[in-house]
Order: C-alpha cells, then sequence, then structure tokens
C-alpha cells in the first residue's frame, strides 16, 4: 500500500489550473524524486505518510477517540443509504465528497481533495505539451477567472485577458456551479470548440468568444537580442527543463556581450520549489533564495547555489498579476537583494507551500497547507503580491496597439 507525497508552492495552484486538455498545473517543490505514474512526485524526511499520521513538521494535532468522533458520520451515512430516495447510493462518490468537505472545512483555497482524474492531469502538468485553450485560470472565485493566457495560444486568439470571468459555457449559465466544474466543461481535445461568455469588468454587456482548442507547445525558456544590446529571456514556466533551458539561453545571449538583461515573469504562474531556487541561483550569487515557515515556527531555508551565468550583468525584471508562486521566489529575491529592480504590475501573491499524499486504493490525493514561505528579507507576500520597483500598467488599448511600455520601461532603464 504505497503513499507518494509531494510537495507543493502553489501559486495558484490548484486555485490556479491550465485549461490545457485534462492538465492541471501544478507548482511543486520538493528535490527527492520518485515517480507514480508520472516524474515528479517528491517523497519528503520528516513527514508521516502513514494512514492516521500526524503529517508535516510542527503539527500540533492530538489524539481523538476516533471512533466516538465520527459516530454522527456514520450515522448520517447509514440514514443516508436507509431512506434517501435515488437507490443505489454510489460509496465510492459519498467517500469522496466527505473527503472533499472535510478540506475544505479548514478554510483554506488552498488544501483540498483532488479526484483521480484531477490527480492524473497533475501527473503531466509540466510536461510541455497540452490540448486545450491555453490558459491558467482561479477555480477560487465565484466564477472561473482567466488568470493569463499562453502566447498565440487559442485562449490568446479569442481575446481572453487576465480577470475575465466565464459566466457562461456552450451558452449553460454557470452561475452557482463549482469552478472546478466549469473548468473541466471548458477542457477537451484539439480542433474542438467551446463558446466561452465571459463577464470582463468595464464592459456593459457580457462578451461572446468561439475557441477551437489546439495543442499547446509551451517552451519552458525563450531569448532573444534587443535593439540596443539589450538580453531579453521570456520564462514561461518552472519545470523539468526549465533550469538547462535557461542555462543553455542564457550562455547563447551572454555570448553576445549584451548591456543588460531582461528577465519576463509575466504570466508566469509557477512550477517547482527546485527550480525556482536554480533560476533564482543564475543571478544571486549567495544568500537564501526563499524560506520555508512551519506551524511550529521553524524554518528551512533555500539557498543560492552559488553557480550562476549571469550575477553580474544590470538586470530588469518584469512581472504582473499572473506572476505567482514560483515567479513570485525569483521575483522576491531578486527584489530584496537590489539585484536588479521590478517593473510592472503587483503579482499574485500566492505565498504558502502544500504537501500532496496520494490516498489509497487509487482514489486521488489530498493537498494540504503545510508552511507559508518567506523573501530573504521575511516578507510574506500571501494574497498581497509583489509591488514593483516601477509600477506600469499595460493596457488593453498597449495589447490592441501592439505595443509593450512595460517592455520599453525595462529597456530605458538599462540603457539610461
Amino acid at each position: 500500500m504505497k503513499q507518494s507525497a509531494s510537495r507543493l508552492i502553489v501559486g495558484v495552484m490548484i486555485a490556479i489550473i491550465l485549461l490545457i486538455g485534462t492538465c492541471a498545473a501544478g507548482f511543486i517543490a520538493g528535490r527527492s524524486f520518485t515517480t507514480f505514474g508520472g516524474d515528479f512526485v517528491s517523497i519528503l524526511p520528516g513527514f508521516d505518510l502513514t494512514p492516521g499520521g500526524a503529517g508535516a513538521p510542527g503539527s500540533t494535532s492530538t489524539p481523538v477517540d476516533r471512533d466516538e468522533l465520527f459516530k454522527p458520520f456514520w450515522q448520517a451515512w447509514d440514514l443516508v443509504h436507509a431512506e434517501y430516495v435515488d437507490q443505489p447510493i454510489d460509496d465510492e462518490a459519498l467517500m469522496r465528497g466527505a473527503i472533499h468537505g472535510m478540506l475544505e472545512a479548514l478554510g483554506d483555497d488552498h488544501t483540498s481533495y483532488m479526484d483521480p482524474q484531477t490527480m492524473e492531469a497533475l501527473e503531466t502538468a509540466l510536461q510541455g505539451e497540452y490540448e486545450g485553450i491555453g490558459a491558467v485560470v482561479d477555480t477560487t472565485t465565484n466564477y472561473l477567472t482567466i488568470i493569463s493566457t499562453y502566447p498565440d495560444s487559442p485562449a490568446e486568439k479569442a481575446g481572453l485577458q487576465a480577470g475575465d470571468q466565464i459566466i457562461a459555457v456552450d451558452g449553460e449559465d454557470m452561475t452557482g456551479t463549482d469552478p472546478e466544474l466549469v473548468r473541466r466543461q471548458v477542457i477537451g481535445p484539439a480542433g474542438s470548440k467551446v463558446k466561452l461568455t465571459i463577464y470582463r469588468e468595464g464592459s456593459s454587456e457580457p462578451i461572446v468568444v468561439d475557441v477551437t482548442r489546439a495543442k499547446i507547445v509551451l517552451p519552458d525558456v525563450e531569448g532573444e537580442m534587443l535593439e540596443g544590446g539589450i538580453a531579453y529571456v521570456q520564462l514561461n514556466n518552472f519545470g523539468d527543463k526549465t533550469t538547462k533551458d535557461l542555462e543553455d539561453t542564457l550562455k547563447e545571449l551572454l555570448k553576445q556581450d549584451p548591456k543588460g538583461l531582461i528577465v519576463d515573469l509575466r504570466n508566469n504562474g509557477g512550477g517547482y520549489l527546485h527550480v525556482a531556487v536554480e533560476v533564482a541561483s543564475q543571478f544571486i550569487d549567495e544568500g537564501v533564495i526563499v524560506s520555508e515557515e512551519f506551524a511550529d515556527g521553524s524554518r528551512k531555508e533555500h539557498e543560492a547555489r552559488g553557480d550562476g551565468l549571469a550575477t553580474e550583468i544590470p538586470m530588469v525584471m518584469l512581472i504582473n498579476e499572473g506572476s505567482a508562486s514560483a515567479s513570485e521566489i525569483v521575483a522576491g529575491a531578486i527584489q530584496d537583494y537590489k539585484r536588479g529592480e521590478l517593473v510592472g504590475v503587483t503579482s499574485f501573491g500566492k505565498g504558502s507551500a502544500q504537501v500532496i499524499t496520494n490516498l489509497v486504493n487509487k482514489q486521488g490525493a489530498v493537498r494540504i497547507t503545510i508552511a507559508r514561505w518567506l523573501t530573504p528579507k521575511d516578507r510574506t507576500i500571501h494574497e498581497v503580491g509583489l509591488t514593483p520597483d516601477e509600477v506600469v500598467e499595460l493596457t488593453q488599448e498597449d495589447m490592441e496597439a501592439d505595443r509593450d511600455p512595460q517592455l520599453d520601461k525595462a529597456i530605458y532603464l538599462l540603457t539610461r
């Protein structure tokens, strides 16, 4: 009876979920990896993963008489089986619903139950190819809400924007529907179509868009030289290949002796914690990158690796409301050490760490918040976000005119 756990810095997970086929974006932290159908599960030393175990370090749980405590539960279970009008009862659905309700009762958006389908989606989330509309969404709001769209994705081509709320799918009103269920209606195979009705702040009428789902191939890292001798690197993810791809990209760009470096983390919803540390280490030569603080006040510090390729070059980092989790770890370290200036708008604000534990009998997994993370200067950004050193908006008019004042500002700061 094997159990596995995966530690997450959940940027928006599953608060944030990629609308890419059956794929849900994970923001996973950990160092020692094993597999359970995927390749990112971290077995964490110091965690009790046995049934009924205490859980994370610093657990303050006290023993209870579970037989006595659960008498009302079993009473309700028996009443349902004896009296509910539609028989037979789906016991598996009741069991899953009970777990879901238990975790929901904690009042933490990022502690939840993942059914087997969602867990299967998570296992493939950071492999780089997906089918769907290519958007990152928030499932913790009243309506499924767009956080960001991938470049050249069906979502971007359809004009979907951060903040858009999906109020109907294929003409069906989604009011009162669990946003996770809405997400599942939006996803689908490449080539299929979905009609989305959008509420957008500032629009007098709902917006209806037809989106043709497609295969989404998203490189972790992209780079180029801009005019004026400025190197530009865009990070779309913090996944399996990000560290190597970033190293390769930096080596190629640094050969061209750039005057400065722009690192674009806009609309990057996060990824593996250890990758965030590795990415930050490319720009920061020493010191703590991020700290995790547990319930008992203890801490775990993650330090720079000391092997960075771009620790001296002048740099600017771009962030926006879609920059979350691992992105905020990197940007927070850059800002705290004054390694470079942050340009853009306030980031998403996700500063907690979760453990994912597989449930027995292949019944999905539970995701439980076990820590808050802090920037090197002990700042918490949870539900606050990072405020850029230079606040620059990117308006709808800018996007329609193919302008990027945030990038323009970054270039100015490096060439003035």
